[in-house]
């Protein structure tokens, strides 16, 4: 038996306060569409897996007896998306009415990151060598 470790995340499924915005920023950022979408969820594709939109009103019942953080709370994770060029895809960003969290900027490991969040404040990083 092959152990989960092996195996590949499909989807991740981020909890959100306000679905139709939050949809809307990964249409008009990440230049998607919805692949499947209701009233209470909106999925998209990335190359190698799928993030799922769930409206927070929805997760009780996905992960009971467990608890859904709020936005306030803080982060907890992080994307990152490999790019070439970290500041063009910043300017691109800025351009699309991105707000940066930090960034473009040289970390001491030896690549370039820049970060962004999204409405339901998930965090995503771009990075390049």
């Amino acid at each position: 038996m092959r152990t989960l470790g092996s195996m590949n995340v499909d989807v991740i499924t981020l909890f959100v306060e306000d679905l139709k915005g939050t949809k809307t920023f990964y249409q008009k950022v990440f230049g998607l569409s919805a692949v499947y979408e209701d009233e209470a969820s909106a999925v998209f594709n990335f190359g190698n897996m799928s993030i799922n939109l769930l409206d927070i009103t929805e997760s009780y019942e996905l992960i009971h007896p467990g608890t859904v953080a709020s936005r306030e709370s803080g982060s907890r994770f992080q994307f990152t998306i490999r790019v070439d060029d970290v500041d063009a895809v910043c300017h691109d960003l800025k351009t699309r009415g991105v707000a940066l969290l930090n960034g473009p900027m040289d970390r001491p490991w030896g690549i370039r990151t820049a970060c962004f969040a999204d409405p339901a404040g998930h965090i995503w990083e771009i990075a390049s060598n």
